[in-house]
């Protein structure tokens, strides 16, 4: 009997765990009007990707949703140098990265224009919570 109970409790207790792959953000969708920053509340992210039908609307949201989800961990985490803001924005770009193959499934690509798009808008987001950073340090990981 107890056995048959352990053996309930412990399923019970693995069932409730959720797996994801080191660094998913697993879909999470962020709110852009949940940000405390009234400058990246108010900023339209991605524009010049939104803007060209080379890119899939819906690959552009969901690297929106990274840099959205930046900015929350920025809010969140309250980097105090530009070192601990780069781990955050390493992290942020190792996920676009992760999205290469379902914009090659579409045709599409992170290419130039994305590239300097993408480079823009983390620029954009340290300045906006007042780090002097290095455009290329905050996209490092990068691999497009």
């Amino acid at each position: 009997m107890i056995r048959i109970i352990i053996y309930i409790a412990l399923i019970s207790t693995l069932a409730s765990c959720t797996f994801s792959k080191p660094g998913s953000f697993n879909n999470t969708k962020i709110a852009q009007t949940e940000l405390k920053n009234s400058i990246t509340k108010k900023y339209v992210f991605l524009d010049c990707m939104y803007q060209d039908s080379y890119f899939p609307e819906f690959l552009v949201d969901k690297c929106r949703n990274i840099l959205l989800k930046l900015c929350y961990d920025i809010e969140t985490n309250k980097p105090k140098n530009t070192d601990e803001l780069y781990k955050l924005t390493h992290s942020s770009t190792i996920e676009l990265n992760n999205l290469q193959d379902e914009f090659f499934a579409y045709n599409s690509e992170i290419e130039t224009g994305a590239r300097e798009c993408l480079a823009i808008n983390f620029e954009f987001i340290a300045d906006s919570y007042g780090f002097e950073s290095d455009i290329e340090e905050l996209i490092a990981t990068r691999k497009w």
